[in-house]
C-alpha cells in the first residue's frame, strides 16, 4: 500500500468546490504597469490580478489599454472583473496611492533592491513593473519606497514582466502565511 495521495485533475463543480476552501489572505494589493508595450503583458497583469483578487490596475504611460483584443484574450476577460484607470504620469499615482496607506514597491533590479523574499510587506501594496526592455523609470523609482527584485541563477537576468509580477504578487499575498 502506497502513501502517495491519489492525484486527479479536478474540474467543474469538483474544482469550484475545492478552490473556495482556500482563505484569502487580508492584504490589498494594486497593480501598477508603467510604459509597458506588449498587451501580452498587460493582459496577462489582469489575469493575475484576477487570481490575486487585486483591488486596482493603474495603466500609465504608454502602456495599452482595454478596449484591446489581446488584452482580452491573454486576460480572459479580467479587465472586466477587475477595476482599472489610465494615469498619464506613473509618479503622480503613486504619490496618490501613498497617501492612502499603500507602500509602493517596484519589481526593478536598481540599486537598493532587495530580493522580494527579503522584504516585509504591509498589508496594502502597490507593485510596480516597468517597461519591458527599460524597467522602471528613476522618476517612479524616486517615489516608490522600495524596489525588489527576483534572484536569477541562469545567463539571463530577468523574468518576463508578467511572470515577475506573479512571482511576487502571490508572495505578497502569502506571506503572512509562510512566515508568520
Amino acid at each position: 500500500m502506497s502513501d502517495k495521495p491519489r492525484l486527479r485533475q479536478l474540474k467543474a463543480k469538483a474544482l469550484k468546490d475545492f478552490l473556495r476552501g482556500v482563505q484569502r489572505p487580508e492584504v490589498d494589493l494594486v497593480f501598477l504597469l508603467q510604459d509597458l508595450e506588449d498587451p501580452v503583458n498587460v493582459g496577462a497583469a489582469f489575469r493575475i490580478a484576477d487570481g490575486c483578487e487585486a483591488s486596482e490596475i493603474i495603466l500609465t504611460g504608454k502602456t495599452p489599454t482595454p478596449p484591446d483584443s489581446t488584452i482580452a484574450g491573454v486576460g480572459r476577460g479580467a479587465h472586466r472583473r477587475i477595476p482599472w484607470r489610465y494615469v498619464e504620469h506613473a509618479d503622480e499615482a503613486l504619490v496618490e496611492l501613498k497617501g492612502m496607506g499603500y507602500m509602493a514597491c517596484a519589481i526593478e533590479v536598481a540599486e537598493g533592491a532587495v530580493p522580494y523574499y527579503s522584504l516585509k510587506y504591509p498589508d496594502r501594496v502597490c507593485l510596480v513593473v516597468g517597461h519591458e526592455y527599460h524597467g522602471v523609470t528613476t522618476r517612479t523609482l524616486s517615489v516608490c519606497d522600495n524596489a525588489v527584485y527576483i534572484p536569477m541563477y541562469g545567463k539571463i537576468k530577468s523574468l518576463n514582466v508578467h511572470v515577475a509580477l506573479a512571482v511576487v504578487a502571490f508572495h505578497v499575498l502569502h506571506q503572512q502565511l509562510i512566515c508568520g
